[in-house]
């Protein structure tokens, strides 16, 4: 699957490693990498929260609540500013959208 780089951070889901461009590890749990797996293979494609939910954890798994708890932490650990992510994308009422290094959008342009 490749090395992922979302910003300064760098990972690899084979080998579970995650890395900021200074050398410190990021500390991700196995849900956390399976997640990145599953957004990683529909990379910059929406992923349903059932899809999601499924191949994370299982077929009889109904627990969205737990989703968006894994996310926000995949944020906090991930994402240079959680409140306004850049790669982990919530598309209402459908999912998620794993965006890699994206450039910043600039307030008030071309308005």
């Amino acid at each position: 699957m490749g090395i992922l780089r979302l910003g300064d951070v760098s990972i690899d889901l084979t080998g579970r490693i995650a890395r900021r461009a200074d050398g410190h590890e990021v500390r991700l749990t196995p849900l956390e990498y399976k997640i990145l797996a599953v957004l990683a293979r529909q990379l910059e494609s929406i992923v349903t929260h059932s899809t999601l939910l499924k191949e994370v954890w299982g077929p009889n798994r109904d627990d969205s609540g737990s989703l968006r708890v894994y996310i926000g932490s995949l944020r906090r650990k991930l994402e240079t500013d959680p409140s306004r992510p850049r790669h982990i994308i919530t598309e209402l009422g459908f999912g998620y959208r794993l965006l890699l290094n994206q450039e910043p959008e600039v307030d008030g342009s071309s308005e």
